[in-house]
């Protein structure tokens, strides 16, 4: 039987947390005393007395829970956020629209980092902190945070760690699930903490240095500034940001055993090699064409523009520097392209992920010379160890029903009479969590002006792709329901 009580506690709980982290952003609003002070106050004592009040009443819930529960409470914990979440935009009157301050709001949680906004500067310093904040504790997840400061939800934790965390096969640090959820955001603060300090070095503000190492580690994206990076023109800027978002992308327990001298093991494991060659190969090749064309001035501007915006794209960051629908359309594929590689299993990148590609075409390579020798047994072997056919399938399976969801997904958005390159970039971006797209919602634009219905859709799509596809396709499966 469902135990319903012990997710509403969970829900409650976590509601909580948000109104606590919620008085951060009070706090910033009055250190620059503006006038969005009042409502994230406001907002924080909704979700407080709201959520504390459901944990109350279900706070003697019995703490056994199965997958189900585990997969309902990662789901609706993304939309209980964001609904809350909304709440400093649209009591303030800074995004006066529900549909946009939910869209806005998701797109921070999912660490999307899509925006409707036309004039971010605008915003006063607590609703920019708060926006920042969003993606910081959607990008390592609401839930292994709740596991690593709840012990409660220490019981039975699995189940939704394995629901959140990114991946095929999530890689644990220790034995108990509340150690490796600690570990997991210890290495995620350090590594925002280091971003921060090494930003105000290169003459960013502290309160800009904080919210861009909050987006960069989150590979949220979401900037301070409406022209994003390029506001800043500084090279030393762009060459931290770029070391810290490959940072994000890649798996953070590889992260920790490099923390630990284990090098071998970083420079051994598979998915990390495939990810830094297909970064250094294609940054490569995207520098070349931009020096012979034009794009960029000089070999150093052509390495770093090239280099800057591969790793956001394939992070799903989304920062920009340039315009890359400007670039050589031979380029623009490129850029495209990456959009559905996504990080590494393990980090806070979105997309398809590196591990399923790699699995993917190794499969692929395999099964034609399974065809050639018929009788042979040929495994796929990741990290020197045979995969089982059943993560096989679960990659085949994934990746399908991925590129099932895009092409349905281009059907709906050109129904509303979106050209061919926008349907596509839209929906690529959402599902893909990455941010800029192509057409009317490239970098130099927004998703201003996408209708309500569009707006509603696509924060589905972000919401399908942060939790990997299968986690809330689960929940709509009458399987999913039986005893």
């Amino acid at each position: 039987m469902l135990n319903s009580r012990f997710i509403l506690l969970v829900l409650g709980l976590l509601l909580v947390v948000e109104g606590v982290f919620m008085l951060l952003s009070a706090g910033i609003a009055a250190l620059y005393n503006e006038y969005d002070l009042p409502y994230h106050l406001i907002s924080s004592g909704i979700c407080i007395s709201i959520g504390g009040t459901i944990a109350g009443i279900f706070f003697k819930a019995p703490k056994d829970i199965g997958k189900r529960e585990g997969y309902l409470v990662v789901t609706m914990v993304w939309v209980v956020f964001s609904i809350f979440g909304l709440l400093p935009f649209w009591l303030s009157g800074a995004i006066p629209s529900f549909t946009d301050a939910f869209f806005e709001t998701i797109s921070g949680f999912t660490t999307t980092g899509s925006s409707i906004l036309n004039d971010i500067e605008a915003l006063p310093h607590g609703l920019l902190f708060w926006r920042s904040l969003i993606q910081w504790l959607g990008g390592m997840g609401i839930i292994v945070l709740s596991l690593a400061i709840l012990p409660l939800l220490g019981v039975g934790g699995m189940q939704m760690f394995v629901a959140e965390v990114p991946g095929p096969v999530p890689d644990k640090l220790h034995p108990r699930i509340k150690e490796t959820a600690k570990r997991l955001y210890g290495i995620y603060v350090l590594f925002t903490l280091v971003e921060a300090l090494l930003l105000v070095l290169g003459g960013m503000t502290p309160f800009d240095a904080i919210c861009h190492s909050f987006t960069t580690m989150a590979t949220g994206g979401y900037s301070t500034k409406q022209a994003s990076i390029a506001y800043y023109d500084s090279s030393y800027l762009q060459y931290v940001m770029i070391f810290f978002m490959f940072l994000a992308g890649a798996n953070f327990t590889l992260s920790f055993s490099a923390l630990k001298g284990r090098f071998s093991k970083v420079i051994k494991d598979e998915e990390f090699q495939s990810y830094f060659g297909i970064v250094v190969g294609m940054s490569l090749v995207v520098a070349v064409v931009l020096y012979f064309t034009g794009g960029s001035e000089g070999i150093e501007q052509s390495v770093r523009d090239s280099l800057f915006q591969v790793v956001s794209i394939i992070t799903t960051t989304g920062y920009a520097t340039a315009d890359y629908l400007l670039w050589a359309p031979f380029l623009s594929i490129i850029i495209f392209l990456l959009m559905f590689f996504g990080g590494s299993a393990g980090s806070t990148g979105g997309g398809i992920k590196i591990v399923r590609i790699v699995l993917l075409m190794k499969n692929s390579y395999y099964e034609l010379k399974r065809l050639v020798h018929p009788n042979a047994v040929i495994p796929v072997r990741y990290n020197e160890r045979a995969v089982g056919q059943g993560i096989i399938t679960n990659v085949l399976a994934f990746i399908v029903i991925y590129m099932m969801i895009v092409g349905l997904s281009m059907i709906v958005m050109s129904m509303m009479g979106y050209s061919l390159d926008t349907s596509l970039g839209a929906v690529a971006t959402s599902i893909g969590n990455i941010g800029p797209g192509l057409g009317e919602v490239g970098p130099a634009s927004n998703f201003y002006n996408i209708p309500a219905f569009g707006k509603w859709f696509l924060s589905i799509l972000m919401l399908i792709g942060r939790l990997e596809i299968f986690t809330v396709i689960l929940i709509f499966s009458p399987y999913f329901w039986k005893e």
